[in-house]
């Protein structure tokens, strides 16, 4: 069925973001969002969300990380 919906503009876009994310459509993600709240279920699935940090690096110099005992040598002296 289709219908007029007015919806934040940013929880618009949060919405149509998780969406392709999620590689689903905005229609579907809507229609789970609104089961799983009928369904009392939004608060135990959001608890259940992890995303690792992502956290850009270098190596230190002389590193060659494709060395196991070079790396485990450094790591030794380090500590």
């Amino acid at each position: 069925m289709r219908t007029t919906l007015d919806i934040e503009t940013r929880l618009l876009r949060q919405a149509k973001r998780r969406a392709v994310e999620s590689g689903t459509t905005l229609t579907r993600l809507l229609e789970d969002a609104l089961r799983n709240k009928l369904a009392g279920r939004d608060e135990a699935r959001r608890s259940q969300r992890f995303r690792f940090p992502t956290v850009k690096g270098r190596t230190l110099p002389g590193i060659d990380i494709s060395d196991r005992n070079s790396l485990y040598e450094r790591m030794e002296k380090r500590s």
